[in-house]
């Protein structure tokens, strides 16, 4: 992992003003954020990171009594180079995180 800071024993991610702006309008902690970043699948996508926690993921995690429902669907956009979180947001569709291949015409 990148960048994080220690603050109450725990790890945190940095963020940008702009993600740290958006956590707050849509009700995600900076908690929920570390923990999708440890816990969750990554991947490379349009020159960034992006931590995300489905359904299947949060199965690992079912007897763990802090974690809720409402961890589903989150991903995480960070900076490729250092971790630094750009922007969180909730989706539950991963379609655009998958790979694209073009058909070769002979």
């Amino acid at each position: 992992m990148g960048k994080f800071a220690m603050l109450d024993d725990e790890f945190r991610p940095f963020l940008t003003n702009h993600a740290s702006a958006r956590m707050g309008s849509r009700h995600i902690s900076p908690a929920e954020v570390a923990f999708v970043m440890n816990n969750g699948r990554g991947y490379h996508v349009r020159g960034a990171v992006i931590y995300v926690m489905g359904r299947r993921d949060l199965k690992l995690f079912r007897n763990n009594k802090t974690i809720t429902e409402s961890i589903k669907g989150l991903q995480v956009v960070c900076a490729p180079d250092d971790d630094v979180v750009i922007t969180v947001y909730r989706n539950t569709d991963f379609r655009h995180l998958r790979r694209k291949y073009r058909k070769i015409s002979h």
